[in-house]
């Protein structure tokens, strides 16, 4: 007997996260059920992740369901939300939907892509609606930090769920439209069966302040630096990118672009017609040309990444951009938890040139692209849903969020997790644990597990290093000539300032000697001996264990 249709939500990623931001949405029966996929995200690898570039969400579950997938929906131009395309499209080569700037964004950025994908997007204008299989699904404008930012209201047999996506409130979002909180009301009305919500910034109280504020903060501050005055900001902020251009033009300042990554935004927005009323953005190369109270510098960087602008030219490493005793850098921007580290190095370096170093702490440079505290509670006010799920944070944001929908009087309030699976409607409303996924890490051109990228094993020998020994040995057993060795984040000496190739080296006889010519005979033997031996002698010197390989060569 086929068990009856149902409507689920199951996220893969972007939640008890930052980031890497991925979800599903299921109609049907067990076993037969259609697929809605919302956001094709990334998160960013750090020191735990050596080599590896990009996290992505463990993709087994949609190979496994491809046959029924009937779309991808993209919500908004953020890597979070759509930068595993570039990657992983071709797993599943299922349609793409978004509106106009993200998908001349995919456009650009696959130009600059190493055997990127040819990824046709389906263009859809922000109001619309499209019907998506078994979905019908409506792109509601919300103010975000990027043009073109949208809500969904998916339409199914089961009723209507709101996927907020990113969004805040902001009646002067300086480039893109507001939140169109007329028609949230209006699909209150209609009856929201599910709210699946952005929790980002559910810990903070009150309403965020508008981009508009920003831009007079920025003006005002260029106003009172005597010298050259920097910029960094999220090369996305498109909103921010103009408020930099007109506080220099306020101030009689050109304004240059620093950095590929904020050009090629830039450059996409200027296409779909934003970013018109701005003066004109002049290259790296005519920043040493300009006289230093004449000029403002837009930089990507604003994470401390190393082979960003910022960290560069903090660095004394950049060509044609350099800072001087009494210049002023903005740090327009926020700090995405793990990032802090890299962030306070640039600071640090930029301190050692005596700039002055102006963060969010200290002027109102920055403001969240995500809903606060009184920004959720009129969310809830609006579209009246029967259940809410919090999604997009890390466990703190999501029960802080949860806690709030109870008090605004939702009647279910889901918790879920990366790999769960929540049934809104077709039986009775809960949630469990339905996959255990993992992660995939893209590492140069190549994609895998954590295991089949080697990462695991790239950690081990972060904290204890490597040796290579190679052996000759005879038919007979006999060991032909000396030992030859390799060590790689080894120290030199030990605490009697002994040499650690003689100590590697002692390992090995040790173990030779141990041995009957005979057993030496057997290679895999012999090799296990040396192996075992070389670890144990390293370690009475080092209380450390390196990874040791042995080649043997019979002769």
């Amino acid at each position: 007997m086929m068990s009856k249709s149902e409507l689920v939500f199951m996220p893969l990623g972007g939640v008890g996260e930052i980031g890497m931001n991925m979800a599903l949405y299921g109609v049907g029966p067990e076993g037969d059920k259609r697929w809605l996929i919302v956001d094709f995200g990334v998160a960013f690898a750090h020191e735990a992740h050596p080599g590896a570039d990009l996290i992505f969400a463990d993709m087994r579950f949609l190979e496994q369901e491809r046959d029924r997938i009937d779309g991808l929906v993209i919500t908004h131009g953020h890597e979070d939300h759509f930068g595993a395309l570039f990657s992983l499209w071709e797993r599943l080569d299922v349609p793409v939907y978004a509106t106009g700037f993200l998908a001349d964004l995919v456009e650009a950025k696959g130009e600059h892509e190493h055997d990127a994908p040819d990824i046709p997007v389906i263009r859809v204008e922000q109001g619309a609606r499209v019907q998506i299989g078994a979905f019908n699904v409506e792109f509601i404008p919300v103010s975000h930090s990027i043009p073109e930012a949208n809500a969904l209201a998916i339409r199914t047999e089961h009723g209507l769920v709101l996927h907020s996506g990113d969004w805040k409130l902001d009646d002067r979002p300086g480039v893109g439209k507001s939140t169109d909180i007329a028609r949230f009301i209006e699909l209150g009305k209609e009856g929201v069966l599910a709210l699946i919500c952005d929790s980002t910034n559910a810990l903070s109280e009150g309403s965020s302040i508008s981009e508009q504020d920003v831009e007079e903060e920025l003006t005002h501050l260029i106003g009172q630096a005597k010298h050259r005055v920097a910029v960094t900001t999220f090369a996305s902020n498109v909103s921010r990118v103009q408020a930099i251009a007109r506080a220099a033009r306020a101030n009689d300042r050109q304004c240059v672009v620093v950095g590929r990554a904020l050009w090629r935004f830039i450059e996409v927005a200027q296409e779909q017609g934003y970013l018109e009323d701005v003066p004109e953005f002049l290259s790296e190369q005519d920043y040493g040309y300009l006289p230093r109270d004449k000029v403002v510098a837009i930089l990507t960087g604003s994470q401390g990444e190393k082979r960003a602008a910022l960290a560069r030219i903090a660095g004394g490493e950049h060509p044609s951009v350099q800072f001087s005793k009494g210049d002023q850098v903005i740090m327009s921007s926020k700090a995405i938890p793990g990032n802090e580290r890299e962030i306070n190095e640039v600071i640090n370096n930029l301190a050692r040139q005596d700039v002055t170093i102006i963060t969010e702490r200290d002027a109102r440079v920055h403001v969240s692209g995500h809903p606060k505290r009184d920004d959720l509670r009129k969310m809830y006010e609006w579209t009246q849903p029967s259940i809410a799920v919090p999604v997009h944070g890390e466990e703190m944001h999501l029960k802080a969020h949860a806690g709030l929908a109870r008090a605004m009087g939702v009647k279910e309030v889901l918790h879920v997790r990366n790999g769960w699976m929540a049934r809104l409607a077709g039986g009775m409303v809960k949630s469990w644990d339905e996959y255990l996924g993992g992660r995939l890490y893209k590492d140069g051109s190549l994609v895998g597990t954590f295991e089949e990228m080697g990462i695991q094993e790239r950690r081990k020998l972060s904290f204890v290093g490597h040796i290579a020994v190679a052996l000759t040995v005879s038919t007979k057993g006999e060991i032909l000539g000396r030992p030859q060795m390799a060590l790689a984040g080894i120290p030199d000496r030990n605490k009697k300032n002994r040499l650690f190739i003689e100590i590697v080296e002692a390992g090995i006889y040790g173990a030779i000697k141990g041995m009957p010519a005979k057993k030496r005979k057997d290679i895999e033997v012999l090799r296990e001996a040396v192996r075992r031996s070389v670890r144990s002698e390293v370690h009475q010197h080092w209380a450390k264990k390196p990874t040791v390989a042995v080649m043997i060569n019979l002769v």
